[in-house]
């Protein structure tokens, strides 16, 4: 289905970092759809998928080495509760990784886009229960669910988007050390997966959104293979000079880092709260590859201006 792109050094020595896309969601609020919706960008995606596209089109353009698919939100339970049984969500999730796949197949094609590129890749994403939910848990990590529940949630999604053709998993924005460690086993029990990130909410310069130590769940995922790098995202970019060497220290990997654009969100109404100004992620994204992030990119509320000013800075660096 897809054509397989390299994926990026996992021991971090690389000169150059892979440059992360930026918000999906906040391009489609841009162009006019309304995200209110328990399924947020997976309605898009459903409803008017070249909208999705056309965001893959914008980040690639703007420089991005790696674009996350619109999976986000999806999930088995949550699909179903809007009247998708089984067999449609397992065709949604593999359409939304083929349509990011032939968006990054069709970028790649013209050789005006490869002067100074690597082939970017395609990243699956996997979100937490708390999108599922979708009251606001996903940035506390307070579940109404034990290990066992929180696995059965997330074992069908990650083991069908293993084998959807991406490069690349991306288990991101996960608020709680035991969500993550549920998924460090579940990520141990798949046959050979594509290799994972995994990300976390952060509450402030040293520690998780459930209060968790950076450094300990950090140090609990360090002997995984399976994830080669752990990193943060959908936190505000003013704790991340503080995460990155924390986590770099305990696991000895490249680190993750794709902040929020700034601002504080509110996700029990689902408003930002301050005004939508985004943090200078140029001039920060190069004190964060100085500190040992290795994939650089922006989460909600940044923008392919966004991402081309951190491609722009990264490479005058170098």
């Amino acid at each position: 289905m897809t054509e397989h792109g390299a994926p990026p050094s996992r021991d971090g020595d690389s000169p150059d970092p892979l440059i992360l896309d930026g918000g999906l969601a906040t391009e489609l609020e841009a162009d006019g759809f309304d995200l209110n919706h328990p399924l947020w960008s997976a309605k898009v995606l459903i409803e008017t998928p070249q909208a999705v596209r056309a965001v893959h089109a914008r980040f690639l353009a703007a420089g991005a080495d790696c674009i996350i698919s619109a999976t986000y939100q999806a999930s088995f339970p949550g699909l179903l509760r809007h009247g998708l049984p089984d067999k449609e969500s397992e065709r949604l999730f593999r359409f939304a990784v083929q349509l990011a796949a032939e968006e990054r197949n069709r970028f790649w094609r013209d050789p005006a886009n490869r002067e100074g590129r690597r082939r970017p890749l395609v990243a699956a994403s996997v979100g937490p229960y708390g999108a599922f939910l979708a009251d606001g848990s996903e940035y506390t990590g307070d579940y109404p669910a034990d290990d066992a529940a929180l696995a059965a949630f997330h074992w069908r999604r990650l083991e069908l988007l293993a084998r959807s053709g991406a490069d690349l998993l991306a288990i991101e924005t996960i608020p709680s050390a035991r969500e993550g460690r549920v998924l460090r086993r579940l990520l141990e029990r798949l046959e050979d997966p594509p290799p994972a990130w995994l990300s976390f909410t952060c509450r402030d310069g040293a520690r998780l959104s459930d209060g968790t130590p950076v450094q300990e769940i950090a140090a609990d995922l360090a002997g995984c293979t399976r994830i080669p790098w752990i990193g943060v995202n959908c936190t505000a970019p003013k704790h991340l000079a503080a995460l990155i060497p924390k986590i770099g220290a305990a696991t000895g990997k490249p680190v993750v880092a794709y902040p929020n654009g700034d601002g504080r969100w509110d996700p029990v109404r689902k408003v930002w709260e301050t005004p939508a100004e985004t943090a200078d992620l140029p001039r920060l994204a190069v004190e964060w590859r100085r500190l040992g992030a290795a994939l650089i990119g922006g989460c909600c509320r940044t923008r392919p201006r966004d991402i081309r000013g951190v491609r722009a800075a990264l490479r005058n660096r170098a």
